[in-house]
């Protein structure tokens, strides 16, 4: 049973190839301006990398904001039914999701089997995603691959009180003014991150094991502030940006099921 989840998100599209529960591809393209061929090409690449033909699938599902347009896909699950399901298949003990991405956060309670049984998302802003990282780097002029490592190194907590992308590259200017040092500084965006997305999840009741997926979880200076705030462990799985992709691979295999049990029944 071979089955592929696709993953159309705001600034990458990722591709898993599922074979019986095993991942043998996975593909990330940036999602450019025509998503749909994005698609189609991660798609074609995919397919070369598990060595399979164009018609080698059994099932295709699809998730993220562009799932509607996903090509070749005859099925959709949300972000969040994804990740929660991809979460599970990682690691069966996974109770709690914290998914960052580049432009929203969210928060998701799991079932045992791998459902979603309360969410919640950060509103439509900049300031809980990646989108506000890259801001951030831009305006300290710091490369964004050692954004995460400065920030391990600051030796004191600085305030950070805006809570708009906008107005917090106004503060950081401020505090360079003032001869903050930037590691300082890279540290204050990280927690003004970290709490906004606990005080999101906090909504719901955050169990262990809790998980971290997305690209932020790359970040190791958010990983540092998140662990801080939470005031608990939590597991941050190998490529934690394909873990919804995967978990629309294993909904295209349990649909697959659920049809071969009807037939046969």
């Amino acid at each position: 049973m071979t089955t592929a989840g696709m993953d159309l998100g705001a600034k990458f599209v990722k591709v898993v190839i599922m074979r019986d529960g095993e991942v043998i591809a996975r593909v990330k393209k940036m999602s450019g301006f025509e998503q749909e061929v994005t698609a189609n090409e991660a798609m074609k690449e995919a397919l070369e990398v598990a060595g399979l033909p164009p018609n080698g699938l059994d099932c295709i599902v699809a998730t993220g904001a562009g799932r509607k347009f996903a090509p070749f896909a005859s099925d959709t699950v949300t972000d969040v039914g994804a990740a929660a399901r991809g979460a599970i298949g990682r690691h069966a003990a996974t109770r709690f999701v914290i998914d960052v991405g580049a432009e929203e956060g969210r928060a998701i309670l799991v079932s045992p089997n791998g459902r979603a049984k309360d969410f919640v998302v950060n509103e439509k802003c900049a300031a809980g995603s990646g989108t506000f990282i890259e801001a951030m780097s831009r305006a300290l002029e710091v490369n964004l691959e050692q954004f995460g490592e400065l920030s391990l190194k600051s030796q004191r907590a600085v305030a950070m009180n805006a809570q708009c992308a906008v107005f917090a590259e106004s503060e950081v200017v401020s505090l360079l003014h003032a001869r903050t040092p930037k590691e300082d500084i890279i540290r204050a965006v990280h927690d003004a991150i970290a709490n906004r997305i606990v005080s999101m999840a906090r909504r719901l009741s955050i169990q262990p094991d809790v998980m971290v997926v997305g690209g932020m979880a790359y970040n190791i200076g958010f990983l540092d502030s998140l662990r801080r705030t939470i005031e608990m462990e939590v597991i941050v799985p190998e490529f934690p940006e394909f873990v919804p992709a995967e978990g629309a691979a294993w909904v295209a295999q349990e649909k697959l099921i659920a049809k071969t049990e009807v037939l046969t029944s």
